[in-house]
């Protein structure tokens, strides 16, 4: 029952998370990426990246700490789903070009994000 209450609390925090920074990146008149999405998706890659190194390779913080930020907030603050429907919207629109670097920029970024965030933790602690 603490898991779920766990990954329930992370989550409502993490949706909160990815709302308010996407009402302040929200996309600019006349400019396709949704950068919103863009930008919770390589810090939240990021993020888990840390936490990957911090609660499952070096057991610094307590378990419980994965339910709740890597599950929780990390599943609830990053959005696949919705970078998906970005996409499939971008290329419904004709706007083939910026789909396809929406999707380069999503998924290189995102998993540099991911491989710096292990680097740097490792490095740190």
């Amino acid at each position: 029952m603490l898991q779920l209450t766990l990954v329930a609390l992370g989550g409502a925090v993490g949706a909160l998370g990815r709302f308010w920074v996407s009402s302040i990146l929200i996309r600019n008149p006349g400019h396709f990426l949704p950068l919103g999405t863009l930008t919770v998706n390589i810090l939240g890659s990021l993020l888990m990246g840390v936490f990957y190194v911090l609660v499952l390779e070096r057991g610094l913080l307590p378990t419980e700490v994965r339910p709740l930020v890597m599950v929780g907030f990390l599943g609830a603050f990053t959005t696949f789903s919705t970078f998906s429907l970005e996409t499939l919207s971008l290329i419904e629109q004709g706007h083939m070009l910026a789909a396809l670097i929406y999707i380069l920029l999503s998924v290189i970024c995102c998993v540099a994000a991911a491989s710096a965030g292990v680097a740097l933790t490792r490095v740190i602690f």
